[in-house]
């Protein structure tokens, strides 16, 4: 019970800066606009090819698409192959999250795009940011569930940073290439990882039930 309410108390906290964040973007834009300015300043530089390049191929993964094949394919793997039932369904339900969340808040806010030049297409409002927020809820339950499954070590936390860093790379990615503000991506990422903490005591318990059971390895 005490770590169940730890995470909603995370939970809590980050959907709040989530909040707080979201209501200066609606209705003081101004307040944000120095600090979204610079750092989009300092990461577009010169634009060198090779970056265009490597962003451009990143920013792929966190497309809807790509984020659909990725949630379904792991769901099939982990539930149908490996047999590890609830964490099939804790990868699918942050899925399903990601897209509820990601289309009822870009609606509310309505943040048009960057108008600087945009590097990739990309259709729709600008907050928060879909891929950020869709990476963290979905490549972070990755996470999860490679730090509970193989055993502690090298190769575990090699595929944990390598994770973690996916989920960075894709959220500059958005700034480098001009369809986001920064801000986007840090309300993406925020509530992202306050739903995936909202999300992971119900999963942990049902995990917990099925091995109990012998539903599940």
């Amino acid at each position: 019970m005490k770590n169940k309410q730890t995470h909603f108390t995370i939970a809590s906290f980050a959907c709040l800066i989530f909040v707080m964040l979201g209501y200066v973007i609606k209705f003081y834009p101004e307040t944000v606009a120095s600090f979204d300015m610079t750092i989009q300043s300092a990461m577009r530089g010169d634009l060198p090819a090779g970056l265009t390049t490597f962003f451009s191929t990143i920013t792929v993964i966190g497309n809807t698409l790509t984020q659909v094949i990725l949630v379904v394919v792991a769901f099939l793997a982990l539930y149908f192959w490996k047999q590890w039932k609830a964490e099939g369904g804790f990868v699918a339900v942050s899925g399903i999250a990601a897209a509820c969340f990601i289309l009822t808040f870009k609606y509310i806010y309505r943040r048009d795009r960057p108008s600087i030049t945009h590097l990739v297409e990309a259709h729709g409002y600008s907050f928060p940011s879909g891929h950020s927020m869709g990476t963290m809820l979905i490549i972070g339950s990755l996470i999860v569930i490679v730090h509970q499954r193989m055993k502690a070590g090298l190769a575990r936390t090699f595929c944990e940073l390598l994770l973690a860093c996916l989920i960075g790379l894709i959220g500059l990615s958005r700034i480098y290439l001009g369809v986001h503000y920064p801000t986007d991506v840090i309300a993406g990422f925020t509530l992202g990882f306050g739903v995936l903490h909202l999300i992971y005591p119900f999963y942990d318990q049902k995990r917990f039930e099925l091995r109990f059971q012998g539903k599940q390895k």
